[in-house]
């Protein structure tokens, strides 16, 4: 069988950036609002500040304002709490991230629930979550809708499909899971807890692996010609890796995600996209 072809997140990411900065532009144009990106960072992790950083540079690529707000490592409950109010009432705020990990002494489940689901870019209130389960409008997880856009991209059948996926955590395998249901998938959702994952794998005409075990997924989980979508990133003296083993899951499956270059890189550009769409949301409810 020839060896699967590659999805190329860079490249779709690429398509997603260019679309958005025209979008963005024609938004700016027609409301006289410019989309703002409020990047919250508790504390100077190094891992943390890095993504921050992207994720700002990217923003004002797109044509968005910068909002970044940054606290000391030793911000307590209450400031951190008192930053995000004031951000959820400034009208020049689109999209609110807070990144994580914050530092330990913080609750953050009880911060994220400060942000309003219209300016929740990350998709992870409880009020988002809710949305995406009962099918509504709203704002969802980043990664999640990246996968989604990489099947689109590529002309992978969801509709009718059979999909396996691998991991339930909040972040990524239980949205996945719900936006593969919403449009018409056949989910299963497998875990620590799954009898014979392989044999649950091969039923499957798509793979989302997010699991977290470096090359969990082999050439004996994949049926011949499904796709694979590793959501898994795993730095090691070789380089990064991901959940699936791409070599032998290259020899069986018809598509699959590099790590690095698949799936990696459509997170920003949906935080970007969310960024335009939450937006678009507050001006309608402006209105």
């Amino acid at each position: 069988m020839a060896e699967a072809g590659i999805i190329d997140g860079r490249a779709v990411a690429a398509r997603v950036r260019e679309q958005l900065k025209t979008d963005v532009a024609e938004f700016t144009a027609r409301t006289g609002i410019q989309p703002g990106l409020a990047t919250v960072l508790v504390g100077d992790d190094p891992a943390s500040e890095v993504y921050v950083a992207s994720k700002r540079k990217s923003s004002v690529a797109a044509g968005m304002a910068d909002l970044h707000q940054h606290l000391p490592e030793d911000a307590t409950q209450a400031q951190v709490e008192e930053l995000l109010r004031q951000l959820a009432a400034n009208h020049a705020v689109s999209g609110i991230l807070l990144q994580l990990p914050v530092p330990a002494h913080l609750d953050a489940a009880s911060l994220i629930e400060l942000i309003p689901f219209e300016k929740d870019v990350d998709g992870l209130t409880t009020m988002s979550v809710g949305l995406l389960a009962q099918g509504k409008p709203g704002l969802r997880p980043c990664t999640p809708s990246g996968v989604i856009e990489l099947l689109d991209a590529y002309d992978v059948p969801i509709e009718g499909a059979r999909v396996v996926v691998i991991g339930r955590s909040e972040l990524v395998g239980r949205p996945v899971a719900q936006l593969l249901v919403n449009r018409n998938a056949t989910v299963t959702i497998a875990h620590s807890r799954t009898k014979d994952l392989a044999a649950v794998c091969r039923e499957a005409d798509i793979i989302v692996a997010a699991v977290g075990v470096k090359g969990l997924v082999t050439g004996e989980f994949v049926k011949p010609g499904a796709t694979v979508i590793d959501v898994g990133i795993h730095r090691g003296a070789d380089g990064l890796s991901g959940d699936a083993d791409f070599a032998s899951v290259s020899e069986v499956a018809a598509l699959v995600t590099p790590v690095p270059g698949g799936v990696g890189p459509m997170t920003i550009a949906m935080l970007l996209a969310n960024t335009l769409r939450a937006a678009e949301l507050q001006y309608s409810l402006a209105d």
